[in-house]
C-alpha cells in the first residue's frame, strides 16, 4: 500500500470539492479556484469532511498514480486555503530587483536589464535593502506554478561556485569552490 496515497485529505472549512465522473478535480478556497485533470483509473470519495483516493489493482501503474493522484489533490487544497510561497535571494554587488504590476525587473550584471512577465494566478514583491541583498518573493496557489516560474527566474542567473554570485532560494546552500592557487616560484 502507498503511504502517501492511504492518507486521508480532511477538507477545511470553506473549502468545497468537485470530482466529475472523469476525474476532473475542481477545488475551490478563499484563495481561488484550482482544476485539475486527473487519471481516471484512481477513485476519489468524499465521505464526513474527508477526501480519500483507492486503487483498483495492484498494478505498478495503480500504485504509482495513487501516492501521486492523493499528492496533487492536497497541494490545491493547501493551495486554496494557505497558497505557496518562495523567496528568492539576489547574490552580486549591483545586482537589482524591482516589481511593478505583473512584471519583474532584474539588472544581474548583463548589459540589459531583464524584464520577466508574471501570469496573473502569480504575484511577486521585491524588497532592497540598504546593506542586504534583494530578496524577491514569488506566491501563488499553484505549487507547480510557483515552482516553475522560480525555477526560470534562477535560471537567468545560476549561482556560480567561486563567489557565490547568482539568484538562489533563501537559505540554499551553495557548495564552494577554492580558486586558483599562487603560481609555483
Amino acid at each position: 500500500m502507498s503511504r502517501v496515497g492511504k492518507k486521508e485529505i480532511s477538507i477545511p472549512e470553506g473549502v468545497q470539492i468537485e470530482v466529475s465522473p472523469r476525474n476532473l478535480v475542481t477545488v475551490k478556497g478563499p484563495k481561488g479556484t484550482l482544476t485539475q485533470q486527473l487519471e481516471s483509473d484512481i477513485e476519489i470519495k468524499i465521505e464526513d469532511g474527508t477526501l480519500v483516493c483507492q486503487r483498483p489493482t495492484e498494478q505498478k501503474r495503480h500504485k504509482a498514480l495513487h501516492g501521486l493522484t492523493r499528492a496533487l489533490i492536497n497541494n490545491m487544497v493547501v493551495g486554496v486555503t494557505d497558497g505557496f510561497a518562495k523567496k528568492l535571494e539576489i547574490v552580486g554587488v549591483g545586482f537589482k530587483a524591482a516589481c511593478d504590476k505583473n512584471v519583474l525587473e532584474l539588472n544581474l550584471g548583463y548589459s540589459h536589464s531583464i524584464f520577466f512577465a508574471l501570469p496573473q494566478e502569480v504575484t511577486a514583491t521585491a524588497v532592497m535593502e540598504k546593506g542586504k541583498n534583494p530578496i524577491v518573493s514569488i506566491e501563488g496557489t499553484d505549487k507547480q506554478l510557483v515552482g516553475q516560474i522560480v525555477a526560470k527566474i534562477k535560471s537567468l542567473r545560476q549561482v556560480e561556485p567561486y563567489k557565490g554570485k547568482g539568484i538562489r532560494e533563501v537559505g540554499q546552500v551553495i557548495r564552494r569552490k577554492a580558486g586558483k592557487t599562487a603560481a609555483k616560484k
